[in-house]
Formats: structure tokens, sequence, C-alpha cells
């Protein structure tokens, strides 16, 4: 397991960490969200209806991961969306991703310059 997936857990065991489609959301919309995932594996319209949500609501939203590793990390069955709701977790969990090679995105899945 790499660091990102362990702060991904840590972040669950904490309570900062909301799973699916709907729960992201809703919680998107209600400003909680610090930062979307959405596993590359899932489908194109979840990776549309959440990056547009990110959009419209100003929060950071990435495509990375397989939704099977992020049910087995949190201790569920597979989730396509994660959703961090403490700035602090969002900030480490950005980083390392950018330290994997992953590309930071702004609010709606762009591609930063």
């Amino acid at each position: 397991m790499n660091k990102t997936y362990s702060m991904i857990s840590l972040a669950n065991k904490a309570g900062k960490l909301v799973t699916g489609e709907d729960a992201v959301r809703n919680s998107i919309r209600s400003g909680k969200i610090k930062l979307a995932i959405v596993s590359e594996d899932a489908s194109d319209n979840t990776k549309k209806r959440i990056g547009n949500s990110a959009a419209f609501y100003n929060v950071l939203f990435i495509i990375w991961g397989l939704k099977e590793e992020f049910g087995s990390i949190i201790g569920k069955s597979a989730r396509s969306v994660l959703g961090i709701t403490d700035e602090n977790f969002s900030k480490s969990l950005r980083e390392k991703l950018l330290a994997e090679g992953i590309k930071n995105q702004k609010p709606g899945g762009d591609f930063l310059e």
C-alpha cells in the first residue's frame, strides 16, 4: 500500500472521508468537500457529474486510482468517488499525488500549466 492510500485510510478513520457519488455530490453542494477523487475506471457519466459539480462549486477534482482499491482501503465495497472534507488531509493528499506524478488539476478537472 502506498502513502496516498494510507492517507486516505487515515482520513476515513478520522471521519474526514465521504464515499459514493451521491454523497460526494451532496457534500460538494453543501461546501464540505475540499478534494474530490474519482477513480480512473469510473464511468464517463460519473466523471462528468462530479467534474461539473466540482467546477461549479470551485472544488479541486482529481482522477486517480481504481474503484476496487478505494473500497479495500476503507473496508467497504468498491467506491468510484471519494471526497475529503478536511483541508489538511486534502493538501497532504494533493502533495502525495503530485509526488507520484499525477498532474495537478484545478476545479472542473482542467490541468494547471
